[in-house]
């Protein structure tokens, strides 16, 4: 996924499916200068972590 398209599903009202290493993810933030987003997983909403925009993929 690129930064803009990662921003557009943050800032969207719908929901988006998004997956990271096989994982359904929410997309918290994206940091356009590092390339890297704010992720947390649907199924443990407390575990947050900064991965790389490219390693998301959008289903």
């Amino acid at each position: 996924m690129n930064v803009g398209r990662a921003k557009e599903i943050t800032e969207s009202a719908d929901s988006i499916k998004v997956t990271y290493e096989g994982t359904p993810v929410i997309i918290q933030h994206v940091d356009e200068q590092t390339k890297m987003a704010r992720i947390y997983s649907r199924t443990e909403p407390d575990l947050e972590r900064d991965v790389p925009v490219l390693n998301l993929i959008e289903e």
